[in-house]
């Protein structure tokens, strides 16, 4: 099977920290933490991809890939998964300690009617709707928020914002919240960050610094914005770029040719170099392009 290079084990591995951990009927490395089966399924592009289940009893060496059906984060490795899993039996101890009441509500929210709601503590309430979610803090609730990260109204989405709430209010979360809440301010508000802690991020520690630094590294350069396999020209990728990559449409953009063995997205964007890659002014492969 697969791109990952996985030392054999026993079936199946009680251990004292309330995991299960074993193999699949595939082969695959699987664990079990109550009613929640988790997996380390293979990736096209090498490492693992963690996935998860609920409610699958059957024993760990009879699961296949189909029982999985809950995709969440990339894994180096299978040390990668198994420290994941521990971090989740974490959280989940953590969370009966925490006094978090789930309720039914009727109100509206941002992203729509809120069809539940997870009351933290006075003032602090999530909601979740049929496409997205976040959280509700009261007046008095956000004037704690730090200024750089407030939202005025006090709505917070899911995605990335519920991060402002747990950053503020950290006792009201488990460690491994705590942890990604971290992560997601260096990643999404650095200047936030820095102001708040005094401290400055290194490359490599915030995305947000990162792609800054990217972007003015490469504003006079062609960065690809779209790419599709060529039809005409067996062997390579047909690419439109713009100088700096921007998408807002008031920049010229020129199609490039390059080989598909050379072609990989990167972290923010595959950068040309002219004096290699081919400028394309025939045939496209891109449907609408008129030029």
């Amino acid at each position: 099977m697969s791109a990952l290079a996985i030392p054999h084990q026993e079936d199946s591995t009680p251990e004292n920290s309330g995991v299960e951990f074993g193999r699949s009927a595939e082969g695959f490395p699987v664990a079990r933490l109550d009613d929640i089966v988790m997996a380390m399924l293979s990736s096209r592009e090498g490492g693992g991809l963690l996935a998860s289940a609920w409610r699958v009893f059957r024993p760990l060496a009879d699961l296949t890939r189909a029982d999985f059906y809950v995709y969440d984060s990339t894994l180096a490795d299978e040390n990668a998964f198994r420290e994941r899993v521990l971090e989740t039996l974490e959280h989940r101890r953590e969370l009966r300690g925490l006094d978090r009441q789930h309720i039914r509500v009727h109100c509206s929210t941002p992203w729509g009617p809120s069809q539940g709601a997870t009351i933290y503590a006075e003032g602090i309430v999530s909601h979740s709707t049929a496409g997205h979610g976040g959280f509700k803090l009261t007046a008095e609730r956000n004037g704690k928020v730090h200024p750089m990260l407030r939202a005025e109204g006090g709505w917070y989405e899911e995605d990335a914002a519920w991060a402002i709430v747990a950053i503020t209010y950290p006792d009201l979360f488990t460690g491994y919240e705590r942890r990604r809440a971290k992560r997601t301010i260096k990643d999404s508000w650095p200047d936030a960050w820095e102001t708040m802690f005094t401290t400055i991020l290194q490359p490599g520690e915030s995305q947000e610094k990162d792609r800054r630094d990217f972007d003015k590294r490469h504003a006079g350069d062609w960065v690809v914005i779209s790419a599709i396999t060529s039809d005409q020209e067996k062997g390579f990728v047909q690419v439109v770029a713009t100088l700096g990559g921007r998408r807002d449409g008031k920049g010229e953009e020129r199609r490039f040719l390059v080989p598909s063995d050379e072609y990989r997205v990167g972290r923010f964007g595959f950068v040309l170099d002219e004096a290699r890659h081919r400028r394309h002014d025939g045939p496209s492969s891109f449907l609408g392009w008129s030029r």
